[in-house]
C-alpha cells in the first residue's frame, strides 16, 4: 500500500495498491485539480510539487527532472509530479506557491 499526502490541501490522503504510478496520475484519479500546462510530458515545471517527506520512496530522477534541476529550475526537494513514480511507502507534497490554481482553497 502506497500513500500521498498533500499537505497544503488539508492533509488530502491519496492510497493505492498499485506503486510504481506517476504521482500526478493518483492525484488526478482522485479529482484534485493539478497544474499541468505541458499536458504531463515534462516539458515544463508547472506540476511540481514540494517533497516534505519520502523523497526516497519515488523513482529515481527522470531525464527531464535532470534537466530542470540543472537549469536551476528544479531544488534537491521538488521533484516533477509528471514524472516522479511513487514506489512504496508515504510521500508527504505540497503545492509549489506558485503553481497553486486562483480557484482552490489550500490549507497552510
Amino acid at each position: 500500500m502506497i500513500k500521498i499526502v498533500i499537505e497544503n490541501l488539508n492533509h488530502f490522503e491519496i492510497k493505492s495498491s498499485e506503486n510504481h504510478r506517476k504521482v500526478i496520475e493518483l492525484i488526478h484519479e482522485n479529482y484534485i485539480d493539478w497544474m499541468h500546462a505541458c499536458g504531463k510530458k515534462g516539458r515544463c515545471t508547472t506540476c511540481k510539487m514540494i517533497v516534505k517527506e519520502g523523497l526516497d520512496n519515488l523513482s529515481p530522477l527522470s531525464p527531464r527532472e535532470e534537466f530542470f534541476r540543472e537549469k536551476g529550475r528544479l531544488s534537491q526537494s521538488e521533484r516533477l509530479s509528471c514524472q516522479a513514480k511513487i514506489e512504496k511507502g508515504v510521500v508527504r507534497i505540497r503545492v509549489a506557491e506558485e503553481n497553486k490554481f486562483p480557484h482552490m482553497v489550500y490549507s497552510e
